[in-house]
């Protein structure tokens, strides 16, 4: 459990704190160029889930996520066997969903402010993101990873 919040914490603390920086320093949809044509600090509001799909659902998301910290807790809590490919997944979800729901409960939408460019078809650029949904994003490849870990280690 330790683990998880040594985790968690900071990664929630720096979703936030980032957020807060964009929301000091950079205007609603200005662009802050980094690295041209190809990444970009911006402000844009998402009052819907992954890639701004389903916005003006806001109500709908914050109990969503409501739901699926419930299970995490539950999930993390529950006694069991050491896991470490688990435990890591369950503390970059606790900490991305945690990020979300604060924006959502605090703002109405949630802050996205990574901007990449990745010059491909139909992500031309890539929908701004957060630290927060890097986090859920790389939690859902770890659970992919490991239940195929899982069931080829079981065969």
């Amino acid at each position: 459990m330790k683990f998880i919040l040594f985790l968690s914490l900071p990664l929630y603390a720096l979703d936030q704190w980032s957020k807060q920086l964009v929301l000091r320093f950079i205007g609603p949809y200005e662009a802050h160029i980094i690295v041209p044509d190809f990444f970009s600090l911006v402000n844009v509001t998402n009052t819907g889930a992954a890639f701004g799909s389903f916005r003006g659902n806001n109500t709908f998301f914050i109990v969503i996520s409501v739901v699926a910290l419930l299970v995490v807790v539950t999930l993390l809590v529950r006694p069991r066997r050491p896991d470490a490919w688990r435990d890591l997944s369950l503390a970059l979800l606790l900490a991305g969903i945690l990020g979300n729901v604060t924006d959502r409960l605090l703002y109405g939408h949630v802050i996205d402010f990574l901007l990449f460019n990745l010059h491909i078809r139909y992500a031309d650029p890539w929908p701004a993101f957060n630290v927060a949904d890097s986090c859920i994003s790389i939690a859902v490849v770890l659970f992919i990873v490991h239940s195929f870990r899982k069931h080829k280690s079981a065969g």
